[in-house]
This record gives C-alpha cells, sequence and structure tokens, in this order.
C-alpha cells in the first residue's frame, strides 16, 4: 500500500498526529553560498544550494522505517537533522511534541564508518556513552547494562578488545550496541552495512531484525541496498534526485514478522515492490547523470 508524502509550495499549518512520535512537518534545507567564491568546474558563482525542499511525514512509535534515493538526494542531511546535528532552514521536527533543537539521549546515532573510539575497549566504548547519558547509574545498573548490550549484539568473549583487534562486522556491532545501550526512543542509522562485504552485510541485516524483534524500538535507517530495505522495513521512503530533493512516495510494506530472506521472497507483494523500487532508483539516477552531463 502507497503512504501519500506531504510536499507543498505554501503548506498550511498542520497538527502533529497523536499517534506519530516523530513529526517532519515542511523541512527544508539549505546550504549557505561560498561568498560569491567562483567555481572554476561549473563557471559560475558559488550560490545557495538546496538539498531538500518541503518535507513531511509521520512516524509512529515502533516502526522501522528506510530511507533510499540516488546519491545526493539529501537522506543522510535529513537524518542529520532528526538527529539534531544539522540546523533546519525551514520547518520544524518534533519529537513527541517537543522541537528537535540538537542531539539528545532520546536519539541513539550509528554510523557507517563505526565512530569508536580508538584507544578503548569494546566493555569502554559502551560504558562511555552510557556514562555520558546516565551519569548517576549505580556499577550494577552500569555493569548489567554493558553486558546485556556486548550479549545482544553477540559480542561476548570480545570485551577486553580494541577496535583495531575487530573485524568490521564486530566494530559494527559496538557502535549497535553502544547506541542501544543508552536506551534511545529512536535509532538512527546511516549506511550502517555500506563499508562491509556482502556475506558480513547479510549477517547482520539479519541481527538487526532479530534485535528489532525483541526490543521494537522505533528505528530511521539510509540504505541504498533495495533487498535491504524489504527485509527490515515497515514503510520504505524513496526521495527524488536532489537538489531541492523531495519524498516521492512512500511504501507500505506488508510482510509479516518476523522475517526472514525465503518468506518474504515468497509473499505475492514482494517482486511489485522491488520492482517499483528499482524503478525508481533507475530513474532518479538517470537523471542525476543526465544532468552532470549537461
Amino acid at each position: 500500500m502507497r503512504l501519500a508524502a506531504v510536499n507543498s509550495v505554501n503548506p498550511p499549518p498542520d497538527p502533529v498526529s497523536p499517534s506519530a512520535q516523530l513529526s517532519i512537518r515542511h523541512v527544508t534545507k539549505v546550504f549557505a553560498g561560498k561568498n560569491g567564491l567562483f567555481d572554476r568546474v561549473t563557471g559560475k558563482t558559488k550560490a545557495d544550494f538546496m538539498a531538500i525542499q518541503d518535507i513531511s511525514m509521520e512516524i509512529e512509535p515502533n516502526t522501522f522505517v528506510t530511507i533510499i534515493g540516488p546519491s545526493g538526494c539529501g537522506k543522510s542531511t535529513l537524518l542529520g537533522m532528526i538527529a539534531g546535528l544539522s540546523d533546519i532552514t525551514a520547518g520544524e521536527i518534533l519529537l513527541n511534541g517537543h522541537h528537535i533543537a540538537g542531539p539528545g539521549p532520546d536519539r541513539g546515532m550509528v554510523f557507517q564508518n563505526y565512530a569508536l573510539m580508538p584507544w578503548m575497549t569494546v566493555e569502554e566504548n559502551i560504558r562511555f556513552a552510557v556514562e555520558t547519558v546516565h551519569p548517576k547509574l549505580s556499577p550494577k545498573v552500569m555493569s548489567r547494562t554493558i553486558k546485556e548490550n556486548i550479549q545482544l549484539v553477540g559480542l561476548e568473549g570480545a570485551e577486553k578488545k580494541h577496535p583495531h583487534e575487530l573485524s568490521g562486522g564486530m566494530r559494527q556491532r559496538v557502535g549497535i550496541a553502544r547506541a542501544l545501550a543508552i536506551n534511545p526512543q529512536i535509532l538512527l542509522m546511516d549506511e550502517p552495512f555500506g563499508a562491509l562485504d556482502a556475506l558480513t552485510r547479510g549477517f547482520l541485516q539479519d541481527e538487526i531484525e532479530r534485535i528489532w524483534e525483541q526490543q521494537r524500538k522505533t528505528v530511521i535507517m539510509i540504505t541504498h541496498s533495495i533487498d535491504e530495505a524489504l527485509l527490515l522495513s515497515d514503510r520504505i521512503v524513496m526521495m527524488t534526485r536532489g537538489p531541492a530533493a523531495r519524498v516521492d512516495e512512500i511504501l507500505e510494506v506488508p510482510f509479516p514478522r518476523p522475517r526472514n530472506r525465503e518468506t518474504i521472497e515468497q509473499h505475492p507483494a514482494y517482486h511489485s515492490l522491488k520492482a517499483e523500487m528499482e524503478s525508481h532508483l533507475f530513474r532518479e539516477t538517470r537523471a542525476v547523470e543526465a544532468a552532470r552531463i549537461k
């Protein structure tokens, strides 16, 4: 089932849905130009760049949402604004009815490049995050929290290892455990498996499905993988090419949970959804390449 993506040139004031955990309302992001700096590649003066324009959507609690689109469509820009790491030019983002004005412990972030402290062990990386967010936890609760999240991502036995002693997949497990250990309301994932080989990526996709089934947190994930989006998502947000990228369509994924690759591929809607996503990405990517040639 397709869900309407709200986009309007002159948006009216919208009421916040009482069922929405996260409300993105007419959000636009413009990056300032370089004060008249001349761009030798284009032969023009660098002007302001509108990355995304007038994006609206509402996300209910315990929903797994993925965002796909061609490179440069503003996926990471949008996620950064939800995380509070980037300012909003126009519009607003509300979490439980409150404006997001900066980073906060109610949002956990998993990055593509792991972003671990290289001088800290697995246990210490997780402890650092928990102590920063919850400094008053008792030593007993702190130790239990760290242990539970290490077990959750299957890293028992690696507690005392440093990042350079771990594989890429294990490092990303540490990043996931660290984000979950602070108990955020929403987990944000920016291409979390993009740097991994295909076998490790597939294994971690299955692990994320397992972890989500256990915790049922709201997740917003950026991916370029159609198969990944179909395996994990309740909704798939398809963005157009940039500049001034917008939401083209939001797909509802009807596959029952728990899921695995074999069962979803047998679902009557699987191939039509996959074909629609492939068509969207091909069309938008081809338009990007045509614009570059011009």
